[in-house]
């Protein structure tokens, strides 16, 4: 009886770590990085901007015409929130603590790299950042999210790409060149198995630069990629 109580917590415990992940990650105009958006287990969205600034939180409103689209804004949490309170580190007071029952921390102001008030956990996923000393096309952005790994191309890549999203975990991420078309420069060129076909200056007046295949919204392994 006694080994079964102590195994409860840890089952809790690895229930929250499970039901807490990266979700989505958001693109403008495909080619972009706006935005990695983490799923609470209340069913939550915590957008959180490529440096790890909180962008917005709620819930996402699916069009009644369509059932893969969904507004951009988040319908608002209508739950508990909770704040840092006036004496908490001067890096984080007054930020969100708690979101339902997800708790927020955030890098304290003797934190080095320019991690002071940058989210440090969402949940049970703890983040953290590329530094000063690595590569200048992306310090300062988001490198791990759990164990999932973040990587960017560096400043020595292609103008049209460098600092861009590389890869999520096992998937990557390709990007037009400079040596493409002037209208698909720096698009969205593949996400892991998914290409995108975009339409170019040859291409009828209506179809320049539009999407010609491939989807605004593809789940690829296990991440929601959206392309605004």
């Amino acid at each position: 009886m006694k080994k079964l109580f102590l195994a409860i917590p840890v089952l809790m415990l690895a229930a929250s770590a499970f039901s807490q992940k990266l979700s989505q990650v958001s693109f403008s105009g495909a080619t972009s990085l706006t935005s990695f958006s983490f799923l609470t287990d209340q069913n939550v969205l915590i957008r959180v901007s490529p440096d790890g600034k909180i962008i917005d939180y709620g819930s996402e409103v699916m069009s009644e015409r369509s059932n893969n689209y969904f507004a951009p804004k988040l319908q608002p949490f209508m739950g508990r929130i909770d704040y840092y309170t006036a004496d908490s580190d001067s890096a984080f007071k007054g930020k969100v603590k708690s979101i339902g029952t997800c708790v927020l921390t955030y890098y304290g102001s003797f934190e080095k790299d320019d991690k002071p008030g940058k989210l440090k956990s969402i949940g049970a996923i703890p983040l953290d950042y590329y530094t000063q000393f690595d590569n200048a096309a992306y310090k300062g952005k988001l490198r791990f999210a759990g164990t999932m790994v973040l990587a960017y191309y560096p400043a020595l890549e292609n103008e049209a790409f460098r600092g861009k999203l590389k890869s999520v975990g096992n998937t990557t991420l390709k990007y037009h060149s400079t040596f493409d078309d002037k209208l698909i420069q720096g698009k969205i060129k593949s996400i892991g198995s998914v290409a995108y076909n975009w339409g170019t200056s040859l291409d009828p007046q209506g179809q320049k630069g539009a999407l010609k295949s491939g989807t605004y919204r593809s789940n690829i392994n296990g991440v929601t990629f959206i392309i605004q």
